[in-house]
């Protein structure tokens, strides 16, 4: 199949975005000059000191020089795949503050006549605000070209270790970025016997060749073992005669770069093994935000928690609450709360309908589970059944963010590698939620769990819990 030719990316980065975060800068002021002369926001300017636009437009095209080359310094135009919305924007609100700053510092010095102080904060707030709409609109650009197969790249990963793994879970966390992953090449039997979430294995690393040659290939990401690195080599080879890209994973013995951590003894480079990222300050602070986060949420929700245990009570007899043995941090077990949506008994008659299980791996999901209430079903859809984990949030057993709290008969059948989502301690919501729910497989939930745990910070607590409230109005992957 013909797949549609891709732009060339490079022209996009360094001449298109360029040129529009120049107009969007030039908007910017030209609109704080409206807010301030037009709109007189901020008191009256009086009709001496009312300056014509012609004074201001050259200090205009400075700032948006100044913004533009600020930009470009901070490497927003030459990354090769999409960063993350929030990053750009914070990225630019800085160079926006510094071009704003180095501008004050000018009009100070030049002194123009009746200059309107001003405008400079509203520019500032202007411009940040533009361009990020600038990249609103680029990212959907892209994810309308990336629908149609365009700057899609079908990418072939070589090696299904954790290096290989830990490359699988920044492309499924991550799916911006534009890599369509085809299946994965492994030596070892065990790991042909089965897909890795959606990616399903297409042989031993000595298929390469072939699948170079059918073209249905564009890159291959290297992920091999370093004693590997002679076969790695003429692999490398045999990518750059058939004009494939190849990308190699530096693995140091089968870890992942994101828990390697480096130092120097007298010139001497050491690595060690890096602890999570979530402990010490970062976990006080999560801890912290938690708590604060569940005491407001319980406030605010406590009409919604009164109906709900009242129409389950009216809707026949059993508990309003659900209480099960989950297991959380480091594999320490707690009573894990739920509104009950399930008719009494239902775990009882869980191994009569396991012949129906739609999910796969050690968890159990069926879209038209006969144990669930007609309550039940509506509590599902909305997310409300899961407001009484905020009681667990209080108590220290769980976080708003984090992996799915699993059950102990699952963690029992967990791989050596599903192990490493126990790390941290489970959430409400997650990269599994915002990114498919039910939809996802068992290993595919869990790559996102692991992408989370190395890669936490208080800004993708933020995007999650952000992206969150869609996915529950809508209902997403809920069943």
């Amino acid at each position: 199949m013909t797949r549609p030719s891709a732009p060339r990316p490079w022209l996009r980065r360094r001449l298109i975005l360029p040129v529009a975060d120049l107009a969007a800068v030039y908007l910017g002021w030209y609109l704080a000059y409206i807010l301030r002369y037009r709109f007189e926001v901020g008191g009256d300017i009086g009709p001496f000191n009312r300056l014509p636009w012609s004074v201001y437009q050259p200090w205009g095209l400075v700032l948006s020089g100044l913004i533009v080359v600020l930009c470009a310094l901070e490497g927003l135009y030459t990354r090769r795949r999409n960063t993350p919305w929030f990053e750009v924007v914070y990225e630019q609100a800085t160079s926006t503050i510094v071009g704003v700053a180095l501008l004050t510092i000018v009009l100070y010095g030049v002194r123009p006549l009746a200059q309107s102080r001003l405008m400079l904060p509203y520019a500032a707030v202007a411009t940040v605000l533009v361009l990020a709409l600038v990249r609103v609109g680029d990212g959907a650009w892209q994810r309308w070209q990336r629908r149609r197969g365009i700057g899609v790249q079908r990418t072939l990963i070589v090696g299904a270790g954790e290096a290989g793994r830990a490359v699988m879970r920044n492309l499924l966390a991550r799916p911006g970025l534009g890599y369509d992953v085809v299946g994965f090449l492994d030596d070892h039997p065990d790991k042909l016997d089965k897909a890795i979430g959606r990616w399903a294995p297409l042989g031993s690393t000595r298929q390469l060749g072939r699948l170079l040659r059918e073209g249905g290939v564009d890159l291959v990401i290297l992920a091999l073992p370093w004693t590997a690195r002679e076969r790695i080599a003429h692999m490398v080879a045999d990518c750059e005669a058939r004009g494939v890209g190849v990308r190699i994973v530096p693995d140091l013995f089968q870890l992942s770069l994101n828990r390697v951590d480096s130092d120097a003894l007298g010139g001497v480079p050491l690595l060690a093994v890096r602890q999570p990222v979530i402990q010490g300050w970062r976990l006080r602070l999560k801890r912290a935000l938690d708590v604060g986060f569940a005491l407001v949420s319980l406030t605010l929700t406590a009409p919604v928690l009164a109906l709900t245990a009242l129409a389950i009570r009216l809707e026949g007899a059993g508990p309003i609450f659900f209480r099960q043995t989950r297991v959380g941090r480091h594999g320490q077990t707690f009573t894990f709360f739920k509104f009950r949506s399930m008719v009494p008994g239902a775990e009882e008659v869980l191994p009569d309908l396991q012949a129906h299980n739609e999910a796969e791996g050690p968890i159990f999901k069926m879209r038209a589970d006969p144990r669930v209430t007609r309550v039940g079903r509506w509590i599902r859809r909305l997310s409300i059944d899961e407001l009484p984990q905020l009681l667990n949030v209080l108590r220290g057993d769980m976080s708003l963010v984090g992996p799915r709290p699993p059950l102990p008969s699952e963690v029992a059948s967990y791989q050596p590698w599903h192990r490493r989502r126990l790390d941290v301690a489970p959430g409400m919501t997650g990269l599994w939620q915002v990114s498919g729910r039910s939809k996802l497989t068992f290993d595919e939930m869990v790559m996102l769990d692991l992408y989370y745990a190395e890669n936490w910070s208080l800004m993708l607590d933020l995007r999650i819990l952000l992206r969150t409230v869609p996915t529950v109005l809508l209902g997403t992957g809920a069943y």
